[in-house]
């Protein structure tokens, strides 16, 4: 067990409220509390975005969140730690990126906290409501596995940016692609989802954990692939009977689908380099 789960599994153990704690975010009756953090020299580097662009992405991947939750995010609490150096025109630049993720959506940002910082660190709720929420429990024996899109360019682009290069202002590293219409339609066909933010491999040992699966795969997914993190494609299992209408929202959204495994007995783990602490 790595620190990050110990941590978590502290509020979990004889808690009668472990029920909100372990998926993407906590469901409480219909609404959906989600939480994240985007902090400087942790989940980037100054030099690799605008502020423009680090406000938008601290929204997006928390927005991810409440999407793979089958809930409609609605309000949004900002925190946020701002270096002392920052210039009116700074700040006016970073406002600019929370407003227009929150307009593309329909949030409505209603409070928060800001402070004085050696470096800049965002802490995003975002309130969301559902009338059925998915969660990553729900898998079941045969259930195929899916994600969307595809994945390895996060990875390749962040090995660029650290190392001293640019990267296109379309990288998904930079900008996440959100599939929130063609996720809602498909929700009452599926039976489990959560989105890839730690890579496929991460979030597989996550879905059989909560399940207590293992995964028969398809076909062979390179490590580059397997092992990337911050795609923020959508990880999904659903029973074979659904394929054929899962296919066609697929196809109306011109959405890429990858139908990689089976959900099988037994117990997968992660492979991958690990990168919590």
């Amino acid at each position: 067990m790595n620190k990050e789960d110990f941590f978590i599994n502290e509020f979990v153990k004889n808690n009668k409220q472990d029920r909100f704690i372990g998926d993407d975010a906590a469901v409480i009756g219909k609404d959906v509390y989600s939480m994240d953090a985007f902090f400087e020299n942790v989940h980037f580097k100054r030099e690799w975005f605008s502020l423009k662009q680090i406000a938008a992405k601290a929204m997006l991947v928390n927005i991810s969140d409440a999407i793979v939750m089958n809930a409609i995010p609605k309000y949004a609490l900002l925190s946020v730690a701002i270096p002392k150096s920052f210039s009116f025109n700074d700040l006016e630049e970073l406002a600019s990126g929370f407003k227009k993720v929150a307009k593309k959506y329909n949030i409505k940002i209603i409070g928060g906290d800001t402070i004085s910082n050696e470096k800049l660190d965002i802490s995003i709720t975002i309130i969301s409501h559902t009338e059925n929420a998915i969660y990553r429990t729900g898998t079941k024996l045969n259930d195929l596995v899916c994600y969307t899109g595809s994945l390895g360019t996060c990875k390749e682009d962040l090995e660029t940016l650290q190392n001293g290069g640019k990267v296109s202002s379309k990288s998904k590293f930079i900008k996440p692609k959100l599939r929130a219409e063609f996720f809602y339609e498909i929700a009452p066909y599926i039976n489990s989802a959560l989105d890839i933010s730690d890579g496929l491999f991460f979030e597989l040992e996550r879905l059989s954990k909560a399940n207590k699966i293992d995964f028969e795969f398809l076909y062979n997914i390179p490590k580059e692939q397997a092992c990337s993190g911050e795609e923020y494609e959508i990880l999904f299992t659903y029973s074979q009977k659904n394929e054929k209408i899962i296919k066609k929202i697929a196809k109306k959204h011109k959405i890429n689908l990858n139908t990689f495994a089976k959900a099988v007995e037994g117990e997968f783990k992660c492979l991958c380099s690990k990168h919590h602490f």
